[in-house]
């Protein structure tokens, strides 16, 4: 099953391919995607993404992750949260939310096993 690409991204909205759904904030995954609600994990700019953010994703089995920081990079990744990724051998990209999406949609399109997280706004 592949990585599916992400269609379009902007403030506050992305797409991803062959979904109906409109995301603010998403997940995804080798043959996947859903809304990343923030609300289930009490996550937060600050102190940022926690490893039960990227728990579901890694269980789809990617070998690379790529976190989206949002459009001016406000989201926060605590090195408890990298060394958590790095100790379940996942290779992981942070990156400001579009240079995000773009390095995702190449591995996605090369058929690496990647998965992702993407905050849309700040």
């Amino acid at each position: 099953m592949s990585s599916p690409q992400i269609a379009s991204i902007s403030w506050g909205r992305m797409k991803v391919q062959d979904c109906a759904t409109t995301y603010k904030d998403c997940k995804v995954w080798p043959g996947g995607s859903r809304t990343w609600d923030w609300r289930e994990t009490g996550t937060d700019h600050y102190p940022g993404v926690q490893a039960a953010d990227l728990e579901e994703v890694i269980a789809k089995g990617v070998q690379t992750l790529v976190i989206g920081r949002g459009m001016s990079e406000a989201l926060q990744v605590p090195s408890r949260t990298l060394e958590y990724l790095k100790n379940q051998g996942i290779e992981v990209k942070v990156l400001q939310t579009e240079e995000a999406v773009r390095a995702y949609n190449v591995l996605a399109s090369r058929g690496a096993r990647v998965g992702g997280v993407f905050h849309s706004t700040c």
